[in-house]
């Protein structure tokens, strides 16, 4: 894996949310933001200037690009990547940052290029719906686990097994450092481009975007255990019609929705 191109983009708090929704489905895989600024992180290899132009021109924003060479990466992220808590039910360090006091599970994150360090309210969404879950004795199926955050914090709440995948190799490695960094021993990690519907697993975990989601809405309904449950995520609240819609069509029922900053989160059962 070689250099990173990093965009800079100037955008009010509304623009960026949205702009993380939409990079991340032309294969942006990290973002940080701060105030009026959105980074956002693409393999140089990958990077389409005309396809970003397009993109960017809908929103009137401006940009600077940069790259950022691999062994750079660790003091970028260590110079911007604060501890999140999830209230009492979960808090996200990096090994650098002091433990946490009164929180239900810790995790331990070195984020690198992938997406998911609780930052976001996307994955923030994800885990308070876990915390509501009984994962005791469960399988899980983490579909585009970045970080490994949530199939990480599933073997804490009590999963028997659990499978992470994604389709980048960046997150492949990370997801794995994160995984044995915490700890954990039932969590395998797989690289796929595509949900398929061989195995069936107690509760899915899809915090991706629409595009992907919609794509592979029918796979991850045909690979829920009866009385399963799925957690949908990277999802806007615009988006909330259509995937219901979607979903009321394969029978998934559904249960709650979570709203923070414009983002959504969904249940269904």
């Amino acid at each position: 894996m070689g250099d990173y191109s990093e965009l800079t983009i100037e955008a009010t708090e509304a623009i960026r949310e949205i702009l993380i929704a939409e990079l991340a489905a032309i294969g942006y895989d990290g973002f940080e933001e701060s105030d009026g600024i959105l980074k956002a992180y693409l393999p140089a290899s990958d990077f389409n200037q005309s396809e970003l132009d397009i993109l960017l021109n809908k929103y009137d924003v401006k940009y600077s690009k940069s790259i950022i060479k691999k062994q750079n990466w660790n003091e970028v992220w260590e110079s911007n990547f604060e501890p999140v808590r999830v209230d009492d039910f979960v808090g996200i360090r990096a090994g650098f940052h002091p433990p946490f006091d009164n929180v239900a599970h810790e995790i331990i994150i070195t984020p690198k290029m992938s997406f998911g360090t609780g930052h976001h309210a996307t994955t923030y969404m994800v885990m308070k719906l876990m915390e509501e879950i009984d994962f005791h004795g469960t399988t899980v199926f983490d579909f585009g686990t970045g970080t490994g955050i949530l199939a990480i914090l599933a073997e804490k709440l009590g999963a028997k097994a659990a499978v992470a995948v994604d389709n980048d190799d960046w997150c492949i490695e990370n997801a794995s450092e994160n995984i044995s960094i915490n700890h954990c021993n039932r969590i395998d990690i797989e690289k796929v481009d595509k949900m398929n519907s061989d195995r069936k697993y107690d509760i899915i975990l899809a915090n991706i975007n629409r595009h992907i989601i919609l794509d592979n809405l029918g796979a991850l309904k045909g690979s829920i255990e009866e009385n399963g449950q799925l957690i949908l995520s990277g999802l806007l609240k615009s988006d909330e019609h259509e995937i219901l819609e979607a979903c009321s069509a394969l029978e998934l029922r559904h249960k709650k929705t979570l709203e923070r900053n414009g983002w959504i989160a969904l249940w269904f059962f």
